[in-house]
């Protein structure tokens, strides 16, 4: 049912795109600003290698090349780099995944949930209750 009314929906009031402006930029600044401190120090203090698979990049693929925090803690960044290593963008993805896997309860090795062990034994008494009869 196409009409005159097809096309995209405008917004109910006119959108400040000034006020838009600044806070994408602001946003664009303090992500910049983020990303400056470990990884452009990450980037000095390892090669830029893909600490997984090996790939290896250069100026040109360099933004493919994520600084991973082996902890798994973003505020952890000692200036030696020993909670960084660089990893390629598939690998740094893979890597997050299997430790949400983990967290979570899956087995990462076999893709399983991973299940407690039973700690009820049914037949503890058989014996007892087979002389009953």
């Amino acid at each position: 049912m196409a009409g005159k009314n097809s096309g995209p929906r405008k917004p109910a009031g006119e959108l400040d795109s000034k006020k838009l402006d600044n806070i994408v930029a602001r946003a664009h600044k303090e992500r910049d600003s983020r990303l400056a401190g470990y990884r452009e120090q990450s980037l000095r203090i390892h090669p830029w290698v893909c600490g997984r698979c090996g790939r290896t990049f250069t100026r040109e693929n360099l933004h493919e090349l994520t600084v991973h925090h082996k902890d798994h803690n973003h505020d952890n960044n000692p200036s030696d780099g020993s909670n960084w290593e660089n990893l390629c963008l598939y690998c740094h993805d893979n890597e997050h995944q299997r430790f949400a896997h983990l967290v979570r309860g899956y087995d990462v090795s076999i893709g399983v949930e991973k299940q407690a062990s039973a700690t009820h034994n049914p037949f503890a008494n058989l014996k007892d209750m087979l002389k009953d009869k």
